[in-house]
């Protein structure tokens, strides 16, 4: 038995070197932003008046929640895109694959020009929706509105490198997302604190950083993309084809995935709600743990979309056997990865929410939230990538029910029961998510052992 695992996890196996290939460039890319990200709330959070600093973190928490709501939208476009890609990929049908990146890219800026604009205008609705104090309020409306402006190019850039992900170019979208990382992390030190003559914006700087990274990613996506290097080849000269079949496909395959986008962003929303009741101390300790719980996610989604380009490649080439192979061997790599992370994220609480902020309550509150997150790391990690490998199949109805049972019905329940009526706090919303984690992950082994993934036909 130990024989066949260690063979299963070696870098030798060829299924692995596939993998890898994909998954690394991913993995380094989403660690590298969430370490950005963090590097963003530590930026906020050590701005010299403590008062404003607590509330400007609590409120990129609050605001990033519609936010993502917004990006699930053109993400679960994106899954539609990234399954079919893969499948004329792996079938050899590459003509056909620079039409169904148009569709794609074209539907998304129809989508996100609407979401956009109605965020702008009902900036303060949405906020005071979402539980904002008045202090909140006052200094998050105008980062909600320019984080508006930043989503289009962001939904952009969201497809195309979900099509790139299709044919299992990740190192190209890693190189992007890392240099304007870079520069994001510095227009925040400039235009947060007032650097080099710069006006001191705090907040509104982050946001404007933020916009501009993001513009500057889309101008580097475009150039790829026009540059005849990618074996996605792309060119505004040649004529967009509108295909029913391929808007039909990418409907059927990303609905679901929308909606089990939406069912998640809604779960989260009601979560957030809850736990913004707790007070604006608290909830900064929420978000910080949050940012810091954001890290571990990262090796379920590398190898889960490793694992869905591979799915979908192998299906497109009509071998089931080796599809199967590509989602089970991600998964126990997943799993190994995160049972490593789970232990360091134990040990190291206090270390990593010290970095964020020096206040005893913050300090107290997330390390114990973390710890209990550190449980979940496994199983988190596996329903990640066995989820990525349904995706890449086209089956995206049983993820859907799979969130709507775990984060609409066990988490927010449970968060409520625990914290309002046994008075657990945020240790109580905690251990609410990671209930709900482990029932998703139940939910997803057992769709993915039924094989019937295998006998979804669409491209």
């Amino acid at each position: 038995m130990l024989e066949g695992i260690k063979e299963r996890l070696s870098f030798k196996n060829p299924i692995n070197a596939d993998i890898i290939k994909i998954a690394w460039p991913v993995l380094l890319e989403l660690i590298l932003s969430s370490v950005f990200g963090m590097i963003d709330m530590m930026m906020l959070g050590n701005i010299a008046d403590p008062s404003y600093a607590a509330t400007a973190v609590a409120s990129v928490g609050i605001t990033n929640q519609p936010l993502f709501l917004g990006l699930a939208v053109v993400q679960a476009l994106n899954v539609g895109g990234t399954a079919i890609i893969a499948r004329y990929f792996g079938a050899g049908k590459k003509d056909r694959m620079e039409n169904i990146t148009k569709h794609v890219l074209i539907i998304s800026m129809v989508l996100a020009l609407p979401i956009a604009a109605f965020g702008f205008i009902n900036a303060p609705a949405i906020l005071l929706f979402m539980g904002a104090e008045p202090g909140l309020l006052d200094i998050g409306v105008d980062y909600f509105r320019i984080i508006c402006i930043s989503y289009l190019f962001q939904s952009f850039n969201f497809g195309v490198t979900g099509s790139l992900r299709g044919i299992g170019e990740t190192k190209v979208p890693m190189n992007i997302n890392i240099r304007v990382n870079f520069l994001n992390v510095l227009g925040n030190a400039i235009l947060i604190y007032g650097l080099f003559g710069a006006p001191e914006l705090r907040i509104v700087g982050a946001a404007i950083s933020t916009m501009l990274a993001n513009f500057v990613a889309s101008i580097f996506m475009v150039r790829y993309l026009m540059s005849g290097k990618s074996e996605l080849r792309f060119s505004f000269k040649n004529k967009f084809r509108f295909s029913k079949h391929t808007l039909k496909n990418l409907i059927r395959i990303g609905l679901p995935s929308a909606l089990e986008q939406l069912v998640i962003r809604v779960g989260v929303i009601l979560f957030v709600q809850v736990v913004s009741g707790l007070g604006t101390v608290v909830f900064a300790a929420h978000q910080i743990g949050m940012s810091i719980l954001s890290l571990t996610f990262v090796i379920g989604q590398a190898f889960g979309i490793s694992a869905s380009a591979l799915v979908g490649r192998a299906l497109g080439a009509k071998d089931a056997n080796r599809a199967e192979k590509y989602a089970h061997n991600s998964s126990m790599m997943g799993s190994a990865s995160g049972f490593l992370v789970g232990v360091i994220l134990f040990i190291f609480s206090d270390f990593f929410v010290g970095l964020f902020s020096q206040d005893p309550t913050i300090i107290e509150n997330a390390s114990a939230a973390l710890k209990i997150a550190a449980v979940i790391q496994p199983f988190q990690a596996n329903q990640l990538i066995v989820a990525g490998s349904l995706r890449g199949a086209g089956d995206t109805r049983f993820p859907l029910v799979s969130s709507i049972v775990g984060i609409l019905v066990i988490r927010v329940v449970l968060a409520n029961i625990f914290i309002g009526v046994f008075g657990w706090g945020l240790t109580g919303a905690w251990i609410a998510v990671v209930i709900d984690q482990f029932v998703r992950w139940i939910l997803i082994r057992f769709r993915f052992r039924s094989g019937k993934w295998k006998n979804i036909h669409f491209a």
